[in-house]
């Protein structure tokens, strides 16, 4: 029986996100403590992201981790250890060609689609670099599976699933550091052109889920993460020129 689980999160922050939508679909039952990213805790290590889990040990406040526990960090490492604990769950398939197309999908989410992400949405660049990692993406989708590898979500699905949401929310709320207007069209372009007609089918798919919908924080909270990043891109862009 695997010991108790103290999940160290953020709401906004999509790595964090990762876990706890491994332990709702494994259907666990632990203990979740929330942490302020521009304050974090002194007894909370500071190099650490809000994504730390900490295994075994005594039933203890989460403000006061045991030394007991095992401490357990990075988001995709996260997500197998829950598996691993529960291999009764989906989140990694049994069979050895199935699991490999889960970690080629996962490998291409971490090397191509999120460096591609983060171009418009922080960094104010085009979207073209970003509409063609999603491309890419996009055909790695089976056409006839609702999700990533098959019709069982997985960790496959789970890597990308938090940054679709985010994407979802400063897409149609015209918040990030590209100019103003720009989300919006995006938006359209995404959900309406016909190029990302798979991937719309599988966003839809994986927001009909439970556990999206029981780990997935209100837009205004991703909001409020975003909203400065056009005037920073501004006010970098204004330092150069000077």
């Amino acid at each position: 029986m695997p010991e108790q689980i103290t999940l160290y999160s953020a709401k906004i922050c999509p790595f964090a996100h990762r876990v706890e939508l491994a332990l709702a679909e494994a259907k666990v039952g632990y203990n979740r403590y929330e942490i302020d990213l521009a304050n974090k805790p002194e007894w909370y290590a500071p190099q650490s992201e809000p994504r730390e889990q900490a295994y075994g040990g005594p039933q203890v406040s989460p403000d006061l981790p045991s030394p007991e526990s095992t401490k357990i960090a990075e988001s995709l490492i996260l997500v197998e250890f829950v598996a691993d604990l529960y291999p009764e769950s989906a989140i990694l398939p049994k069979d050895p060609v199935q699991r490999a197309k889960a970690r080629f999908f996962i490998d291409a989410v971490s090397t191509k689609f999120l460096p591609a992400y983060m171009g418009p949405v922080a960094r104010g660049q085009p979207f073209e670099p970003f509409w063609d990692a999603l491309e890419d993406l996009q055909r790695l989708l089976p056409e006839d599976k609702k999700y990533a590898v098959g019709d069982e979500y997985t960790a496959a699905d789970i890597a990308i699933t938090p940054f679709l949401a985010r994407m979802e929310v400063w897409m149609k709320n015209d918040i990030g550091a590209y100019k103003e207007g720009e989300g919006k069209k995006a938006s359209e372009y995404f959900f309406g052109s016909g190029r990302f007609k798979r991937f719309v089918k599988y966003f839809e798919d994986i927001k009909a889920r439970e556990s999206f919908k029981a780990t997935t924080t209100s837009g205004e909270k991703y909001a409020a993460r975003f909203a400065p990043l056009r005037a920073q891109a501004q006010a970098a862009a204004v330092a150069a020129a000077a």
